[in-house]
């Protein structure tokens, strides 16, 4: 019996392969929701991948001669039928998703595993609804004609007993025949394998105050009163009843290079962290009168990253910084106060995607005479600046936990 070649058996089963474990995994995405992110961006790679392979396997199609068919009437054409419309599926499924990734109102940028860009299909907003539903539709078809084509194979095999099936092996082996339908199984199962696990019930717990955050790292969990709350300030402030007159003006303190600012928010019950890259500080201060304190941050937010190709690629968009029209954010505080031996709090305006607000920071300093180390937090409402505005955003915690940490040299 003639078979099919070498090269479309091969892509045959493939094939087979990838679109169980897409349809494993697609079923599942629209419940996991921000957990569900690194699956998503796999699922579009895949996705990509057997549409590249699809064209092969048309390509091949028609270099390599193909077996005859062996049957007639109404079963050769309805058997005819469900081939073109697996290759319909085979087809229009990646690309339906990847016009739905391309109209959607938060633009993803597609890195096919994580290394190769895809670019963004060039289609108006409005057809977002079209793409997402055609999409949806073809799943359930391609799910209907799956189930067809197998039907049709075990018909030939099992009541017929014509060999049929034996055309797409590359040989006629029993080992063959239960090993090469098995991919598909195992590619469903692995596509079930690597969700996410069902989060367990949130057992009772103290609750901390809203304000309160994470150190940055063990030397900031050393510092005292890092993180001392406002409304504690001034029952642990310490200060003289007299307070000594500074000696001249305050001294102007430089960065020096490998600080760093940090942040943190949470994301669906897990956590993202990030950090900016670019910024400058200019602070002008006498610790031992911080009333005299004049300290201005400016953060390029296009240098913003959390470790993720794919999410980096997210964060300047409308929907987070909106880089574009506001590529900076700055804080400004005129004086500090006091609130515990080495530890200050600053009152100031933030001012973040064009939108100024009232903030504070909390920060320590450690060292002495020319050289002080500066380790410092703020709590801050993303929601007042628009920070966080689309539909990928609803797993996001309200409140962004900021942390800095860098050295200082005394002009």
């Amino acid at each position: 019996m003639q078979r099919y070649s070498r090269t479309a058996i091969f892509l045959h089963w493939a094939i087979a392969a990838l679109l169980a474990f897409q349809i494993s995994v697609g079923w599942a995405l629209d419940d996991l929701g921000a957990r569900g992110f690194s699956l998503f961006q796999l699922h579009k790679s895949i996705g990509i991948t057997v549409l590249l392979l699809t064209l092969l396997r048309v390509a091949v199609r028609y270099w390599k001669p193909r077996p005859a068919k062996l049957e007639g009437g109404w079963q050769g054409a309805l058997a005819s039928a469900v081939h073109v419309g697996l290759y319909a599926f085979m087809l229009g499924a990646p690309l339906t998703g990847w016009a739905l990734v391309s109209t959607a109102k938060v633009k993803v940028p597609t890195l096919i595993f994580g290394t190769i860009p895809l670019p963004h299909m060039p289609l108006p907003a409005d057809s977002h609804a079209l793409a997402e539903n055609g999409h949806a539709l073809l799943a359930w078809l391609g799910i209907a004609l799956f189930l067809l084509h197998v039907a049709g194979a075990l018909r030939h095999h099992l009541l017929m007993r014509d060999g049929l099936i034996w055309r797409m092996m590359p040989a006629r082996s029993p080992l063959l025949l239960v090993g090469l339908p098995a991919l598909i199984l195992i590619g469903f199962i692995a596509g079930r394998a690597i969700l996410p696990a069902p989060r367990p019930a949130p057992a009772a717990q103290a609750t901390a105050p809203d304000n309160a955050i994470e150190p940055a790292n063990a030397a900031e969990a050393q510092a005292p009163n890092a993180a001392l709350p406002a409304d504690d300030a001034a029952t642990n402030a310490t200060q003289p009843a007299t307070a000594e007159e500074p000696a001249g003006p305050p001294p102007t303190w430089t960065v020096q290079p490998g600080g760093r600012i940090g942040f943190t928010v949470g994301n669906d019950g897990d956590m993202i962290s990030g950090s900016f890259a670019k910024w400058t500080a200019a602070i002008v201060m006498d610790p031992d009168h911080p009333d005299s304190a004049d300290i201005k941050v400016t953060i390029d937010m296009a240098s913003a990253s959390v470790g993720d190709a794919y999410k980096d690629g997210m964060l300047p968009g409308d929907e987070f910084f909106g880089v574009a029209a506001h590529p900076t954010a700055t804080f400004v505080a005129k004086g500090a106060q006091a609130t515990g031996p080495g530890s200050y709090r600053a009152s100031g305006t933030l001012t973040l995607r064009g939108v100024s607000k009232p903030q504070t920071i909390r920060f320590t300093l450690s060292g002495k005479d020319a050289t002080r180390k500066v380790l410092g937090n703020a709590t801050i409402a993303r929601a007042a600046f628009g920070v966080g505005n689309g539909d990928s955003s609803g797993g996001l915690a309200p409140q962004v936990a900021v942390t800095f940490a860098f050295t200082a040299r005394r002009k």
